[in-house]
């Protein structure tokens, strides 16, 4: 696998990682049961997106002097148009998340925890997946045809059932879990299990963990093969991938309250996974520069979101008339 990262460069990767991820348990009580404000959640995705452009300046200013200019200029595109592309994609990811939570009732100061193990468990299945997936492309390049078909039917299809709202009481994990596991009628506060009687219990908190977590590997299946659509350079694809995966409990918590709002964005998503899946399928044949991908993800994100936002922006209210007997 040719890579420009070095044994120094992923420690340092890492470190960044496990530092937020420390700040994170220990400065904003991240494994505490703790209701995320509106302007909590703001500063705090403000600070993994920095982060994040910051690394990617870093990295740009090292390959500037270690490899030049136009390497520089390459990676750090790629990086960006990844990082661009999960945080998109993660963005599908939030709403079944909210759905999840709803379904079960979970109050908002209990869905932090749930979300932190969450990533945590994301951060190490990512990083094997795009490890196996850089080995499989370079020993088996046609396995890029066979990702590019399935993001683009999988965007056909997101387009098509854009609609449709999953019945999460007839899920086969959900009645799998219920039939083969005593679970308690009501949460336990943030607890997984219980003692009850003797008996040890699952909590509803368990089986929403358990849910965020297959939504994470359903949506990873989508999310790594799109990455590779800009480059195979497993730094390039790990880094951008867990940097937008870093930041998704603090998106979850400043889009859940205006999730409704955001009516034609899974349009958007379907357009974005088949651009890059039709990307993909013509890659031997014309290779599209990734400046062009990044524009063309970007404006499509912009423009779902946009549009969005004003179909459903609220409308200004009827005159109210003044009740019989009222003066005017």
């Amino acid at each position: 696998m040719e890579t420009i990262g070095t044994w120094w460069m992923w420690a340092g990767f890492f470190a960044i990682v496990l530092v937020m991820l420390a700040a994170d348990l220990l400065l904003l009580k991240g494994g505490k049961e703790h209701r995320v404000s509106l302007k909590e959640a703001a500063a705090w995705s403000a600070v993994w997106v920095t982060v994040a452009l910051l690394f990617n300046l870093a990295l740009w200013w090292h390959l500037d002097g270690a490899a030049g200019r136009e390497v520089a200029n390459q990676k750090g595109l790629e990086f960006l148009t990844g990082y661009l592309i999960e945080k998109s994609l993660a963005v599908d990811n939030v709403f079944v998340w909210l759905m999840i939570f709803n379904f079960f009732a979970v109050p908002i100061a209990l869905q932090r925890r749930v979300l932190l193990y969450g990533v945590l468990g994301a951060i190490v299945l990512r990083t094997l997946m795009v490890f196996l997936g850089a080995w499989l492309i370079t020993q088996f390049h046609w396995l890029l045809y066979i990702f590019g078909a399935f993001l683009l039917v999988t965007g056909i299809k997101m387009m098509w059932f854009a609609e449709h709202k999953p019945d999460l009481a007839a899920n086969p994990l959900v009645r799998w879990f219920r039939h083969h596991y005593p679970i308690t009628p009501t949460l336990e506060g943030e607890r997984f299990f219980v003692m009850q009687a003797g008996v040890r219990y699952a909590t509803p908190l368990l089986l929403v963990l358990v849910l965020v977590e297959v939504t994470d590997v359903i949506f990873a299946v989508d999310s790594i093969p799109a990455i590779f659509a800009v480059t195979t350079d497993p730094f390039i694809v790990l880094t951008s991938n867990i940097f937008a995966i870093l930041g998704l409990r603090a998106m979850y918590f400043l889009l859940a309250d205006f999730a409704d709002r955001f009516v034609l964005l899974k349009y958007g998503l379907a357009l974005i996974l088949m651009f890059i899946g039709g990307k993909m399928l013509i890659v031997d044949f014309f290779k599209i520069p990734v400046l062009v991908s990044l524009g063309v993800v970007a404006v499509i994100l912009a423009a779902s979101i946009w549009l969005s936002l004003r179909r459903t922006r609220p409308t200004t209210g009827a005159a109210i008339e003044p009740a019989a007997g009222d003066s005017i």
